[in-house]
């Protein structure tokens, strides 16, 4: 009898998994994109359909169906086995609770508390009747599982508990509390609350964002989860099991700040929409631990996105603080405007259209905050002189977050038309500000691989052969120029850093350094004589460089012994 997993890969091809994601070209037997675990411009990622694996030469990423959509989604193996389950149509078992692991039994109590808060808010008609004066319909309020915990300390430990769950799993999932008096037992966490589940990318619930709903002066308005084996409020945006699809299929996405927002948004047709409540946007792709981050995950699906956030002055803020983040790692961001007193929540009940349309009329952010600007000069009679330091402390961070040369440049011209402020003098700011945070924007693995080479260039000498046979094979490499270049305003920088660095153990350091740079290099080759024709040259190529590739890796290993 076949597992799910082999019926999942009987069902499934790898060109077509892999296919809903990304944009595959052919060639030959194969297939190839540009990878999307690492920025790339030439495409190093390569799929074949007779293997049913893919592998990428600039990055190392390799694997079937199943890593594929973990490394994406930002799944373990679990989570990616019921994104696949579902799209093959296979049905899934699972065994007792003794048998199950750790993060299983996790799971599991996490689905049991979901539906007790369920059941929860069908027995409470006052807890429903806010939801339907809030304008959710029954069938959107099943949908996204929503429930409620009337004001008991322990109701939902003692459900929790017959079900043959221990404090001690009950705890690591942040449902139940300990007292400061350790005589006394636990406590929910949650009580008197409207609880909207969080949810990771394949649909598990891994945490929980609790509204109150009788306010007694006391409480928080809102509580969430805390950080859990299951969730980190870093990797994760509310409603994203969701949205998915349809920020892959209509190329964007729209970030909103509450649930509510998000729920009646996705309830007036408008399903590529995410919210940050009860989650927090991280300021890079992949986390320490190597995990996707929420951003992460969706750029992959779509570079663009909207932010739509409250109009008060607290929306406003996190809307710039989001923007930034955003366009740092690379994205296209727009700014929805919307009208002053009203949250994307008012608005789709108020006018389903008049907010389609707030999102129509969303503009690139530096030309929002220009604006802005603008508007206020006008709104406050400001003397014109004001407007120089407005637009540096409004508008040129987020110039500077913008990651190409020729977009910057357009900006520079929109402010100078706007304004009449000279291009040579925005430009000058800008160069002030980049000196100011430049080297801290370079990535450390950057900076670590680049150090010695670099340090020789710039005549630093450090314990090690001027000759080293590493120096030799990489200088005069293209990729290994172009980031002399790079970096090249940053030497005295580098070199302190590589003083500080290089104080001990230098020689097996800077070996390393080294050895992982001519990696990274042949990687690539290996990429480019993929597209060979010629298959015994192919081969020979392939060959010699994956021999040197495996000696490298070997002599990598020996260094961390």
């Amino acid at each position: 009898m076949s597992t799910p997993v082999e019926k999942i890969k009987e069902r499934l091809g790898i060109e077509e998994v892999v296919g809903s994601y990304i944009k595959l070209e052919k060639v030959g037997k194969n297939l190839k994109a540009r990878c999307p675990f690492h920025n790339e411009k030439t495409p190093s990622f390569y799929i074949s359909p007779e293997r049913e694996s893919f592998y990428c030469f600039g990055c190392g990423a390799k694997g079937d169906i199943f890593n594929f959509v973990e490394q994406f989604e930002g799944l373990d193996f679990m989570g990616a086995l019921k994104v696949l389950a579902d799209k093959a149509g296979v049905s899934l078992t699972f065994e007792k609770i003794e048998t199950k692991n750790e993060k299983e039994r996790m799971y599991m109590i996490m689905e049991e508390a979901t539906k007790f808060y369920e059941k929860g808010l069908e027995n409470n008609k006052e807890a429903e009747d806010y939801l339907y004066k809030r304008g959710l319909k029954s069938t959107t309020i099943k949908d996204f599982r929503i429930g409620y915990i009337v004001n008991d300390w322990r109701l939902l430990y003692f459900y929790l508990k017959d079900k043959k769950y221990t404090d001690t799993d009950i705890e690591k999932v942040g449902l139940i509390k300990k007292p400061e008096d350790k005589s006394k037992g636990y406590y929910d966490r949650f009580r008197n609350r409207i609880m909207f589940p969080i949810m990771d990318s394949s649909g598990r619930v891994i945490a929980f964002s609790g509204r109150i709903l009788h306010d007694d002066g006391k409480s928080a308005k809102y509580l969430n989860s805390p950080d859990t084996l299951l969730y980190n409020k870093s990797t994760v945006l509310y409603g994203i099991d969701k949205a998915k699809l349809d920020i892959r299929k209509k190329n964007y996405s729209i970030l909103v700040e509450g649930q509510m927002d998000l729920v009646l948004s996705h309830q007036a047709g408008i399903r590529n929409t995410l919210a940050v409540s009860g989650t927090a946007l991280a300021d890079t792709l992949i986390s320490k631990e190597n995990i996707v981050n929420n951003l992460g995950i969706v750029k992959r699906l779509s570079t663009n996105i909207i932010l739509a956030f409250d109009s008060d002055n607290a929306g406003r803020r996190a809307s710039s603080r989001s923007a930034e983040i955003a366009l740092s790692l690379g994205m296209d961001v727009k700014i929805a405007d919307l009208p002053e007193g009203n949250d994307p929540a008012d608005l789709v009940l108020k006018d389903k259209e008049g907010w389609k349309n707030v999102l129509r009329n969303a503009k690139p952010v530096v030309e929002f905050q220009i604006d802005k600007v603008m508007k206020e000069v006008k709104d406050k009679k400001l003397d014109n002189r004001k407007i120089p330091a407005l637009i540096r402390e409004d508008v040129l961070p987020f110039i500077l977050a913008v990651q190409g040369a020729m977009e910057r440049s357009g900006f520079v011209k929109m402010i100078k038309e706007r304004t009449g402020i000279s291009e040579e003098a925005i430009n000058k700011d800008l160069g002030n500000f980049d000196k100011k945070k430049a080297y801290d924007t370079i990535p450390s693995n950057v900076r670590e691989r680049l150090l010695d080479p670099i340090l020789r260039k710039f005549g630093l000498l450090i314990n090690i052969e001027r000759e080293h046979s590493a120096i030799k094979r990489i200088t005069g490499n293209e990729r290994y120029n172009n980031l002399i270049k790079e970096v090249e305003p940053f030497k005295d920088a580098l070199q302190l850093e590589a003083e500080v660095l290089f104080t001990n153990n230098s020689k097996g350091h800077v070996e390393e350094l080294l050895l992982r740079l001519e990696e990274d290099i042949i990687r690539e080759e290996l990429s480019r004589i993929m597209e060979i024709s010629d298959k015994k040259t192919l081969e020979e190529k392939y060959k010699n460089l994956n021999n040197r590739k495996k000696e490298i890796e070997d002599k990598l290993n020996n260094i961390k012994k």
